[in-house]
């Protein structure tokens, strides 16, 4: 009776510990489920209160796509030069009595010219006030500028590829405002504030992809943006410190988060427009002059001009060598021989 009695509680104890052991493995299985992800199994992540301002990342109609492959072998040859740009003349704040000037650049670190048959070449890209650039070839000749209006004008310059990309190396920005008669409040831009240049598209196209390209000043770069930015008075503040630029074209919009030259798929033959804008990180537009640009370009499919012929990879790098060397000349292939 008592070995009967032993057995009863040795399984009634067994038992019990069954149970307890399987309660406990269900709370640790439940609070796991709780904090992982059901479909996957990943680790849950609180994503960061989202801005004000909604833009999509990336757009649905156009596509980024790499650099054409001619552009890519081209590029070695200019990667050595880190260009200095200044502007001669007009001197900064200069009051200007007469409703022409004429604007004198020196660039270092760089040759400007244009190759005779290709009509390509390393170059300036000259910006008065907010119009279209000026593409300058040579330094050595004054750019005239006339019929100006009365009041403050300012012009920004920078380096620029033969296939029209900017330099952003340190130096290769040059900026100066001056006066026609006199000083107005108009075209001068906040040296406190960041500021946005539009380069590409501009223009007629003959090819797809095409580039886009800007050039930015005074922005502060992402990392330590916001330590270098508290506490500095007459600065925008800390919200500039992640800011975007968005890009509208032909109604659709997404944003870049870097400053970098990317080329776009999907251009409608015919008439296109764009518009490039400075956003702080809650996607509001930073209010300097310059800072919202509008431009039309003509796309047309088929274009017969060099920088078309290279972006269909219809010539070779060795064929158009010479619009980022001077002084390259095009060894001729000499003509097989067959033997027998």
């Amino acid at each position: 009776m008592n070995h009967k009695l032993i057995q009863m509680k040795k399984s009634l104890f067994q038992f019990c510990f069954s149970l307890t052991r399987w309660v406990v493995i269900l709370i640790i299985a439940f609070y796991t489920s709780a904090c992982t992800d059901k479909a996957g199994g990943q680790d849950v992540v609180i994503e960061p209160e989202k801005p004000a301002v909604e833009i999509p990342q990336t757009p649905r109609q156009f596509s980024e796509v790499s650099p054409p492959q001619v552009i890519q072998e081209l590029e070695s040859n200019l990667e050595p030069y880190q260009p200095q740009v200044s502007i001669i003349n007009p001197i900064f704040d200069q009051v200007i009595e007469e409703n022409s000037v004429a604007v004198r650049f020196q660039v270092r670190d760089l040759p400007i010219f244009k190759h005779p048959q290709l009509q390509l070449g390393p170059h300036l890209h000259v910006i008065l006030d907010n119009q279209p650039y000026i593409p300058v070839y040579d330094v050595n000749i004054p750019l005239v500028l006339k019929d100006l209006s009365a009041g403050t004008h300012t012009l920004r310059v920078f380096a620029s590829r033969p296939w029209h990309e900017s330099f952003k190396n340190e130096g290769a920005y040059a900026q100066t405002t001056f006066h026609v008669l006199t000083k107005s409040s108009d075209n001068n831009p906040d040296p406190n504030l960041p500021l946005l240049t539009y380069s590409r598209p501009n223009g007629n196209y003959g090819a797809e992809p095409i580039m886009l390209d800007f050039y930015l000043g005074n922005a502060p770069l992402h990392t330590g943006a916001q330590e270098n930015l508290e506490g500095e008075e007459g600065n925008v503040g800390s919200n500039i410190g992640n800011w975007r630029i968005r890009c509208t074209i032909n109604g659709e919009s997404f944003v870049l988060d870097n400053w970098q030259t990317i080329y776009l798929k999907g251009f409608k033959p015919g008439k296109n427009w764009l518009e490039l804008e400075f956003l702080d990180n809650e996607g509001n537009p930073v209010k300097n002059v310059f800072n919202s640009t509008v431009r039309m370009i003509d796309y047309q499919p088929g274009g017969q001009d060099t920088l078309s012929k290279i972006v269909r990879g219809e010539v070779t790098a060795q064929e158009v060598r010479g619009i980022v060397d001077q002084n390259y000349v095009e060894t001729p292939v000499s003509p097989s021989v067959e033997t027998t």
